[in-house]
């Protein structure tokens, strides 16, 4: 039997374990894939390993519904902070979170003894092309014009220590994310794939999106998506450094800080549900 608990940010929803002391299951892949399964498992984007760190106060391991491992999850990682302190693992509201696409700091916001919401410091964005990584000339990558069955999208190209590809359209509700997401993911210009963001400009304060994350498929949010969308939208002129990104599963406030150069992302993280899970992977 294995303990998990289901929660959400925005709608972007995974399985969350306590490893800090058991160490991540042989079988992470294939848990991942069960879990995530809206039929036959749990139900979610994914699956994502609390563990113990040996240089921060935990580590965050993320896994996509695919089973494959992702460097980074910005709704995830807010889900991570409230895990931590409402479950007791620590009292501190200022934490430290070894992730593969680095440390990241978290600030919580408490009431009543638990977390209603969390600013995240998701670091510098990276726009080196080799370092997305993107098969692209210049840097940043502003202007990346790919085509899927006649029609041609222009791309800016930001990795938050995952690779992001954003593209502007007229209307993002009505977009087929499935269709074009899904090929722009795996399209050759991304040696590791990509996460495709679809945004529409509502003002120079408000983002409108839609995302296809890699290895998951159309999700409700993304925390990282968000903060590339903020940074390829003030990249081209389109809006401030301070923007509310409207996504499927409600809104996240981003800041790209120019004296440190750092994006900040705050927003909600929700506890939905906590069970045991039955699980024989042969």
């Amino acid at each position: 039997m294995l303990k998990f608990t289901k929660m959400q940010g925005l709608g972007n929803d995974y399985v969350y374990m306590d490893c800090t002391k058991s160490g991540v299951p042989d079988d992470v892949v294939s848990l991942a894939q069960f879990v995530s399964n809206r039929h036959f498992g749990v139900g979610s984007d994914g699956l994502i390993l609390v563990c113990a760190s040996k240089t921060c106060d935990f580590k965050m391991r993320m896994f996509n519904a695919d089973g494959s491992e992702a460097e980074m999850c910005g709704n995830g990682i807010r889900c991570v902070g409230k895990f931590v302190y409402d479950k007791g693992l620590t009292d501190k509201t200022d934490l430290s979170i070894e992730t593969l696409a680095g440390v990241k700091k978290l600030k919580l916001q408490t009431k009543e003894g638990k977390v209603t919401s969390i600013e995240v410091d998701m670091g510098e964005p990276i726009l080196e092309p080799s370092r997305i990584p993107v098969l692209a000339q210049g840097s940043p990558v502003t202007n990346l014009a790919l085509q899927v069955e006649k029609r041609e999208f222009k791309l800016t190209c930001v990795s938050m220590g995952n690779p992001h590809a954003v593209t502007i359209v007229e209307n993002v509700k009505d977009f087929d994310v499935k269709k074009y997401g899904s090929k722009l993911e795996i399209d050759s210009h991304f040696p590791e794939k990509a996460n495709i963001e679809f945004a529409k400009i509502i003002d120079k304060n408000t983002i409108e999106m839609r995302v296809w994350e890699r290895g998951s498929g159309e999700t409700f949010a993304c925390g990282t998506g968000a903060c590339a969308t903020a940074v390829a939208c003030y990249l081209n002129g389109f809006t401030n450094e301070e923007v509310t990104v409207k996504l499927l599963g409600g809104d996240l406030h981003i800041k790209w800080n120019k004296q440190n150069n750092h994006i900040y992302m705050t927003g909600p993280a929700v506890t939905v549900f906590e069970g045991e899970l039955i699980y024989d992977n042969h």
